[in-house]
Order: C-alpha cells, then sequence, then structure tokens
C-alpha cells in the first residue's frame, strides 16, 4: 500500500499492530478519468476509500463540493451505515484508491473500539459541514 494509514486522521492513534492488521484489509483499485467511484443516491457493496494517487471531485446534486488528492478519503459513513451513497466521486485523473468493504471494517472496530469514537467524531463533523452548507443556501435563497 502505498498510502500510510497512520496520515489518515481516521486511523491516527492506532499501535502500529493495529495499522498493520489494518491494512491487510484494504485492496487496491484503479480508476479511469471520468469514471464516478460512487454515485449518489446508489448502494456500493463497498465501503471507504483512501486516495494513493491521482484526484477526484465530489459533487453533492451535481453541484462540486471540492477536490481529493492522495491521503484523502472518503465513504467514512458506509464503514458504519449500508445506506445509499450521499455524494458522487468522480475520478479527474487516473485514479488508485485503497477500500476496505464495510464488513472487513465492522469485524475490525469489534476487536478496536477506539476506532469507533474516531469514526463517531468524523461522522458528526460531517454532519455539521451538512448543516452549515443548508445554512449558507438557505440564507442564498432568500
Amino acid at each position: 500500500m502505498s498510502i500510510q494509514l497512520n496520515d489518515v486522521p481516521l486511523f491516527t492513534g492506532l499501535s502500529q499492530r493495529q495499522l498493520k492488521r489494518l491494512s491487510r484489509l484494504f485492496k487496491e483499485r484503479r480508476f479511469s478519468a471520468g469514471r464516478p467511484v460512487v454515485k449518489q443516491d446508489e448502494m456500493s457493496g463497498v465501503g471507504f476509500f483512501v486516495i494513493s494517487e491521482g484526484e477526484a471531485s465530489v459533487t453533492v446534486d451535481g453541484t462540486y463540493v471540492k477536490r481529493l488528492a492522495p491521503g484523502d478519503y472518503f465513504g467514512e459513513l458506509a464503514l458504519i451505515s449500508q445506506q445509499v451513497r450521499a455524494a458522487t466521486v468522480t475520478a479527474d485523473t487516473p485514479l488508485t484508491c485503497q477500500v476496505m468493504s464495510f464488513w472487513d471494517f465492522r469485524s475490525f472496530a469489534k476487536d478496536n473500539p477506539e476506532i469507533l469514537w474516531k469514526l463517531l467524531q468524523q461522522v458528526v463533523d460531517l454532519l455539521m459541514e451538512e448543516r452549515e452548507r443548508f445554512a449558507r443556501a438557505s440564507l442564498q435563497a432568500s
């Protein structure tokens, strides 16, 4: 794996042994430029992505939200809920990701409960960002 998991905020604080065990759960996947990695409002069998090479764009309801680069990640909500995707992520360049499934993460988290707390903090941050984005959109509409 060309990305260091201890550089991913969700995994900081894990021991080297835990990181090594976690890294075995990831599989490498490649996506060509222009190809959607995940699509908003669709299910995908894969949960969590860490970008190791390339860049991608995130859109919500067709509106550009942000660019992702090596070291960035997405799909953390899919690690705890098998719901439809909240955003579309599209490869802007040839993209290489390290990918972990929901069911592999679930097994790891049961043995490492400290990761669940970090994930909960990430989810709260995402909800706060969504609330702020909604408030800005409401202000612009009025």
